[in-house]
């Protein structure tokens, strides 16, 4: 999305310099490999970096205009629009890209599952929009992603934006949706996820809820106990979904999708409209079926047909890291879902692996990050877990490592099945001495501890 320059000055409230070289249109990047001429260099400031330090490359490569905090950084060359603060800057260009956008926006949050139903429902949508449809890649979900996202929306070439929209503070996702303003969103759950950052239950509750601030049509979790408690507050009905082996109510008015064993159900309890379709679905695990539930709901927000849904479900893929199966040489089954993690992410991944048909079931288990004084207990609470899917043996790293052995121990799994690892390296000796063909090994644990490298150095 392009921006006309008097626009892009107002949004940012920027003092210009060198204003008669100004561009008739701001067309905004932060990367100077992805520069063209013609382009707006914006300087973003992080931990490790200060795209200052980059300005003359930009203008160098063909970028006409800069966007920079301090004056000095400008070369005298192009035009410099300084601001105060650049991301804030970025956050107000792409809220006013957001304006000019015709299209319809779709917001998802939430503390697990965000990803993979984002990646679910742009599949999903594109049923009905083709390749209309634009979506971020991997987990792009703070203010970085999120703006550049609306900032590359095209009038011409879209009419959905599918916008992941992450948090780690409170209020975060309140200030994401004041410039993406999305007309409908998804709420996969609120569970435990940063709630160490958050500082309570409930500030992480208000933080999620956020999503539906600006008027978003709400699709809410029926399993959800926040939602259910928070739902007769929305300004519209809500659109529930969840997934499980019956049909069961929901406690108030709205719309109803669910994945029921094999079929799927639309109702609306208003008006007591109904549909049932067969489906087959292949994705596994029952916190991935709830996230396809999520992703059908949304879909038939944005009028995609119920029948073509049901037709495309088998060939849905999951993004990649989300309870990823590989084979190795060996003829060990490896299963990697350790893109990240907390509790009830955990515990879903271990009921996913207990349906695995395997000789004997590994789980592989990493610590959980940013949890705050619930984290001993939740680390107990995972290792019972653990024990009681009748894992054959469990592998257990990071932090708390010793909080998911306890659990482990006193839900009934001997000592002598846990294996202790210090490092990746370590483990996957462990596996590639161990493990014998028909066995299966899950990888699950926080993206802090790099369970990738366990993959990598198996594959080699």
């Amino acid at each position: 999305m392009t921006l006309p320059f008097g626009v892009a000055v107002e949004a940012t409230n920027a003092t210009v310099f060198g204003f008669e070289h100004a561009p008739k249109d701001v067309r905004v990047v932060t990367d100077t490999r992805a520069i063209v001429p013609g382009d707006t260099f914006l300087a973003l400031r992080g931990e490790r970096f200060d795209g200052h330090a980059y300005v003359g490359e930009a203008l160098a490569k063909g970028a006409v205009a800069v966007i920079i905090e301090d004056a000095d950084a400008w070369p005298k060359s192009g035009t410099a629009l300084v601001v105060a603060d650049t991301l804030k800057a970025y956050m107000s260009l792409a809220g006013a890209a957001r304006t000019r956008f015709r299209g319809r926006v779709l917001g998802i949050t939430g503390s697990a599952g965000k990803t993979t139903t984002k990646f679910l429902a742009a599949q999903l949508l594109a049923l009905h929009y083709g390749t209309r449809v634009l979506t971020s890649p991997a987990n792009e979900n703070n203010e970085i992603g999120v703006s550049k996202l609306l900032l590359n929306a095209d009038n011409d070439r879209h009419d959905v934006l599918v916008v992941e929209m992450g948090a780690r503070h409170f209020g975060d996702i309140a200030a994401l949706v004041e410039i993406a303003r999305p007309h409908i969103g998804i709420l996969t759950n609120v569970g435990d996820a940063h709630i160490e950052i958050m500082g309570s239950r409930e500030r992480l509750e208000e933080t999620k809820w956020a999503l539906f601030a600006a008027g978003a049509r709400a699709v809410i979790n029926a399993r959800d106990i926040a939602s259910i408690t928070r739902a007769p507050g929305l300004a519209h009905r809500p659109h529930w979904f969840y997934a499980g082996n019956e049909r069961s109510e929901i406690p108030t008015s709205g719309r109803v999708t669910a994945i029921c064993n094999d079929r799927l159900i639309d109702f609306d309890i208003d008006t007591a409209r109904d549909r049932d379709v067969r489906v087959d679905i292949r994705i596994p695990g029952a916190h991935n079926r709830e996230n396809l539930a999520a992703a059908i709901a949304a879909a038939l927000e944005f009028d995609v047909d119920l029948d073509a849904i049901a037709a495309a479900i088998p060939d849905l893929a999951m993004p990649e890291g989300r309870y990823e199966r590989m084979q190795l040489p060996s003829g060990v089954t490896l299963i990697y879902d350790a893109y990240n993690a907390n509790a009830a992410g955990m515990m879903a991944a271990l009921d996913a692996f207990a349906q695995e048909e395997a000789k004997r079931r590994i789980a592989l288990l990493g610590s959980m990050a940013e949890l705050g004084e619930a984290a001993s207990e939740l680390h107990l609470r995972v290792g019972a877990h653990a024990a009681e899917t009748q894992v054959d043996v469990m592998l257990v790293g990071g932090e708390f490592a010793g909080e998911l052995s306890a659990g482990a121990v006193r839900a009934g799994l001997s000592s002598e099945r846990i294996v202790p690892f210090a490092t990746n390296a370590q483990a996957a000796q462990w596996v590639r001495t161990n493990a014998r063909a028909g066995d299966a090994v899950l990888l699950k644990g926080s993206r802090k501890y790099h369970l990738e490298e366990i993959v990598e150095e198996l594959r080699k």
